[in-house]
């Protein structure tokens, strides 16, 4: 089942999350109406606070970026599908570098964002069994996203003060709900009975 994406403004969005364990009502379910939400929508990534619910958990899928147009995709990305609970990042190191990201909870806006592209995360998947990998480029950086997201932090956080200057109308209109998208999004500052 599709769920609505909670849009920019949300308080969900900003909350710090709560670890689960096994006992998390209708895990599986929930996991599953993830991913499907996450293909729905085009997404690589989505987080649980995204579908409103402040717990540590995070799915992707990197194999949309395994092959790009002109074939130089990141074939590491090609079997890169995840379920990430009560995850924690070890380490990040390397040079900080430039991609443009984008967020299904702020659509139309996709910004330069710096990030080191390398990354050491522990986790627990679907079966809470425990892992620690290392990931780099594309792949790092999709689980940064969306470790961020668990944190109650968005990608627009790390944009300079005069980008976010410019972003602000815009913000302001997707937490409005005045914004047309492709997939069912639930709008914090939308008015009721329109």
């Amino acid at each position: 089942m599709k769920l609505p994406i909670v849009a920019y403004g949300d308080p969900v969005l900003r909350k710090k999350t709560e670890e689960i364990d096994e006992d998390y009502p209708q895990l599986k379910e929930l996991i599953d109406n993830m991913f499907e939400t996450m293909y729905g929508a085009h997404g690589v990534g989505l987080a649980a606070p995204q579908v409103g619910l402040a717990i540590r958990m995070f799915v992707v899928d990197g194999s949309p970026f395994a092959e790009d147009e002109d074939g130089e995709g990141d074939a590491n990305l090609k079997d890169f599908k995840k379920v990430f609970i009560n995850p924690i990042i070890v380490e990040e190191t390397g040079e900080k570098w430039a991609f443009n990201e984008g967020c299904l909870s702020i659509p139309d806006i996709n910004e330069e964002v710096m990030r080191p592209p390398n990354v050491v995360i522990n986790y627990l998947d679907e079966n809470f069994e425990e892992h620690e990998i290392e990931l780099t480029g594309l792949a790092a950086r999709i689980v940064q996203h969306e470790y961020d997201h668990i944190e109650g932090k968005l990608f627009v956080d790390k944009l300079g003060p005069l980008k976010k200057t410019m972003l602000k109308a815009k913000l302001d209109q997707i937490s409005k709900g005045q914004i047309r998208v492709g997939y069912k999004m639930k709008f914090p500052m939308q008015k009721k009975g329109r």
